[in-house]
């Protein structure tokens, strides 16, 4: 059995961070021929499912870069990895050295994502702050309500990249952390930071989802590094063009740009749609 695993924004989804007329009616075809998918996204459940609704996306879902599983069957999470409170308060006290304001995205009773801050300081932070807010539906609320006992899935910031780099360079020497960052805003000087537990990968979560379900073949699509380990698992692996040189690499073949349909075009030469 095939399980085609897509990454979602600048892959999946085009600029507007929308599925595309094209890419829906992609995948209605494959819907009626019978093949199964499914997203491996950075995104919380609230911040996936709007994007994706009506558009069949009914099997295990790798979320918040594999730290959690949703099954939309039963309505709830089948599998995380968590950070533990000494490596929360690590990873809080590497990012406030180097002027990083933490967000820290827990999962809260009632299958609920919920992000704490400390004070905001920039005004790129209190535009981060609105689209977590508004945009995501992710409430937010001030690092010092976190309780003790929250169950963190991740930290995030947006900063200069030699402080992100730095904080990259803390996180190789600690075996159960990883770190992803890109870009955020160039003009700016600006890169995204995620540091989450080393085993939460898309990779891992991908891999514990397919052996589950009896999956034997992994049709892989993504454009950063954060899609590094799922590409390692995938039987093929496919980066759109306007992906991570890193990521390119690895790939199985290079296709399609996010925002020209670069994977519906691919599915249905693939699969003779």
């Amino acid at each position: 059995m095939t399980l085609v695993v897509f990454d979602m924004d600048r892959t999946l989804l085009n600029a507007q961070s929308q599925i595309s007329a094209y890419t829906q009616d992609t995948l209605r075809m494959m819907r009626r021929e019978g093949i199964d998918y499914t997203i491996a996204t950075g995104r919380t459940l609230q911040a996936a499912l709007q994007p994706l609704d009506d558009n069949g996306f009914d099997r295990s879902m790798v979320l918040k870069n594999g730290a959690v599983i949703w099954e939309p069957s039963l309505g709830s999470y089948s599998h995380h990895h968590l950070l533990t409170p000494s490596e929360v308060n690590n990873v809080i006290g590497v990012f406030t050295q180097n002027l990083l304001t933490p967000f820290v995205f827990t999962l809260e009773q009632g299958e609920r994502h919920a992000v704490y801050h400390a004070p905001l300081k920039e005004g790129y932070e209190t535009k981060l702050a609105h689209l977590f807010e508004k945009e995501r539906e992710l409430p937010l609320q001030r690092i010092e309500e976190m309780p003790q006992d929250a169950h963190v899935i991740n930290v995030s910031a947006m900063g200069t990249q030699d402080a992100v780099n730095r904080v990259v360079d803390f996180v190789v020497h600690h075996p159960h952390l990883v770190a992803y960052s890109g870009i955020a805003l160039k003009e700016q000087g600006l890169a995204w930071l995620d540091v989450h537990h080393s085993e939460g990968s898309k990779g891992n979560g991908v891999s514990h989802v397919a052996k589950r379900a009896g999956y034997t073949e992994i049709i892989a699509f993504g454009d950063g590094d954060n899609d590094l380990s799922l590409f390692e698992v995938a039987t093929e692996s496919y980066a759109v063009s306007n992906a991570d040189d890193e990521l390119k690499a690895i790939a199985t073949e290079v296709i399609g740009h996010h925002d020209e349909d670069g994977v519906a075009r691919f599915l249905r030469e693939r699969f003779n749609l």
